[in-house]
């Protein structure tokens, strides 16, 4: 029994080839993920809270791990070295992905290219821009911007390396911040508060038995044939427009139908029915699901009243989004206070009240991390030239909104583009009107506006991944320490790894010839919003900080009467994700998800809903798996394939 008992044990610690298969597969990823997003803008896997690429290679890991099961099953992999491998994946698209490292490359010599005499970019800022975090040689961006030319040259290659070091450093130490941070606390939101942690619902049951369990599950295939059908015929009509196409599953713009005023605002109201939404709406509780699409519907409303009174600027959605996001982010602080002096015990050595043992890093050890890994970044960008209170503003901001992204991902699952270009909750923008240009020196708005590149969408927030790895290795009892040993090996070949994609990929296809993606537009972004605050200077603006604070209030207020009347089915979350931009492309799929939902717990019961949940799964895993094939095909043979988001 003992011998039993300890080989149970080890069949969940990090095997040394589950990480060497991470190793190997991270590569392949990130290339891909550049290769799509970057040149051809064929899949957009980043963009969703379940990325699509890891989803797929765990499918095709797990299909050759089922016929390995059945010829040698002591060969085959277990639940918890396919998920080391799936979340080493993942954490090299929080690295590859739209809204990091992608981003950088389309900014980080942007200035020096495309400054002219007419945008005065050299007189207004070149001289505030740090050298040791860009490429400015004319000789070395030729290549990189027209492309047939390579990075393997000794010329090309060494002026990139102090600065993508230096940028390296920085992410990956806010990267570290937020891994102990994480792990501080992990223990309220998956063991107290139980989060439903909706994302992991397909890769949990994917891996559940070597993959046996899911793959064998009928009604699994019948949604993944819904889905892959749907995919299909809809790939075939974009290559041959004769074939009918399944219409609505993609956005479709219905606001012809808005034609007289006041409700002619609605004009540009878009639906859509993507499978994979709907998959993962259904494992959202129905009050939250509810309150995606029911705040969406309130947010129309708002523009239709303003535009019936002509209210200018009315409803200031970015600032609201803002100040709701704010709020969320607080009250998830707050409802930890009594946990969090508990941890904080413990790691000075004050209490024994809670144990830290099974932890993925102690509790002394994950405090010390997120001091000196904090002050290493509020040093980083001071050194750069922001200005000390600046910087403690900026990083005030963004931990309060990577930690509001992360209580709503665990919650709720949906997607959190919270911040689009320059509008929303990005931190840079909501510091011009809250403080005022006229207030911060040029050189703290030059530096500052170049961390848009990781500001500007937080579809690919790394934060939430990491919790969402330690929820999964709680479930499949992978042993934590050997968590954080792959989680910290896929950082660094992740860093690396897209380095060298994005610089081969742009060097070969020029980053404004035909490398499409974000090479152009993130860069003139940042740089046109820099020279609007330095040639026009504003103070702060009280009318847009009213409408953030007012973001704030109404969350505060749902939150308040949340936990008053236990029958009130509005989720404060709801509306900070509806007034953002997370909600644009999803809230008809929230809605079909949610009514579906409805009618099968009304009818039959927690039972029906079990089971048909595999049906649900079988809807992402048939979107992903179809997308992913045609993104294969496309590049492949050299056509425009069909893309299943956006």
């Amino acid at each position: 029994m003992e011998q039993e008992n300890k080989q149970k044990q080890a069949l969940f610690r990090v095997t040394l080839r589950s990480i060497i298969i991470g190793i190997l597969l991270i590569p392949i990823n990130v290339y891909w993920v550049t290769l799509v997003e970057v040149k051809y803008y064929s899949l957009d896997g980043s963009c969703l809270p379940l990325f699509v690429e890891p989803v797929f290679i765990l499918f095709v890991v797990t299909f050759i791990n089922f016929a390995l099961n059945r010829i040698s099953p002591r060969t085959a992999l277990n639940q918890a070295e396919l998920l080391i491998i799936y979340i080493m994946l993942v954490v090299s698209m929080t690295f590859a992905g739209h809204d990091t490292f992608q981003n950088l490359f389309g900014q980080i010599s942007h200035a020096y290219w495309f400054a002219t005499p007419e945008n005065e970019w050299e007189q207004l800022f070149f001289r505030y821009i740090p050298s040791w975090l860009t490429v400015s040689d004319k000789s070395v961006l030729d290549g990189y911007y027209k492309g047939e030319s390579s990075i393997y040259t000794r010329q090309n290659f060494i002026p990139w390396v102090k600065p993508l070091l230096m940028w390296g450093a920085f992410f990956v130490a806010l990267v570290f911040l937020m891994l102990c941070l994480n792990s501080l606390i992990r223990r309220r939101w998956t063991e107290h508060e139980k989060l439903a942690y909706p994302v992991i619902q397909l890769p949990l049951g994917l891996t559940q038995e070597g993959g046996t369990a899911l793959l064998k599950n009928k009604i699994m295939w019948m949604g993944f044939g819904v889905a892959a059908l749907i995919g299909i015929i809809n790939g075939l009509n974009t290559l041959y427009p004769s074939i009918p196409r399944i219409n609505y599953i993609k956005l479709t713009n219905v606001g012809h139908v808005f034609t007289d005023r006041p409700w002619d605002v609605l004009r540009g109201t878009r639906i859509s029915l993507y499978p994979f939404a709907i998959g993962l709406a259904f494992f959202l509780p129905l009050d939250l699901s509810f309150s995606c699409w029911f705040f969406f519907v309130f947010r129309m409303m708002e523009q239709v009243f303003g535009h019936a009174l002509g209210l200018r600027g009315f409803p200031y959605f970015s600032e609201q989004a803002s100040g709701a996001w704010f709020a969320v982010g607080l009250v998830a602080l707050w409802s930890m206070r009594k946990y969090t002096i508990q941890v904080l015990g413990k790691a000075l050595g004050l209490s024994s009240e809670i144990d830290d043992s099974k932890e993925p890093i102690s509790y002394r050890v994950a405090l010390l991390g997120s001091l000196i890994f904090g002050a290493f970044v509020f040093g980083f960008l001071h050194i750069a030239g922001i200005e000390m209170w600046v910087v403690a503003i900026f990083l005030a901001m963004f931990m309060l909104l990577a930690l509001a992204i992360t209580r709503v991902r665990a919650e709720l699952g949906t997607p959190h583009e919270i911040s689009a270009g320059d509008h929303y909750a990005n931190p840079l923008y909501i510091i011009s009107y809250l403080v005022g240009t006229t207030n911060i020196s040029s050189s703290s708005q030059t530096v500052l506006s170049t961390l848009h590149w990781f500001n500007r969408g937080f579809r690919n927030h790394p934060m939430p991944s990491q919790l969402e790895a330690f929820k999964m290795a709680e479930n499949a009892k992978i042993s934590n320490k050997g968590l954080i040993v792959a989680l910290i090996v896929a950082i660094f070949i992740s860093l690396f790894s897209v380095y060298w994609a994005n610089l081969d990929i742009t060097y070969r296809e020029g980053a404004n010839a035909s490398a499409g993606g974000f090479k152009d537009w993130v860069g003139r972004e940042t740089f046109t919003r820099l020279q609007r605050w330095l040639q026009f200077p504003s103070d702060p603006d009280w009318t847009r900080i009213s409408y953030m604070l007012g973001g704030t209030g109404f969350v505060f207020i749902l939150t308040i009467l949340r936990m008053r009347f236990v029958w009130w089915p509005f989720h404060p979350a709801g509306y900070a994700l509806a007034i953002s931009y997370a909600m644009d492309y999803f809230w008809f799929a929230f809605f079909a998800s949610w009514l579906i939902k409805f009618i099968l717990l009304k009818q039959g019961g927690i039972k029906t809903h079990r089971k048909f949940a595999p049906f649900f799964l079988g809807l992402i895993l048939g979107d992903y798996v179809t997308g992913s094939v045609w993104a294969i095909l496309g590049p492949l043979f050299g056509f425009r394939n069909y893309k299943i988001f956006i």
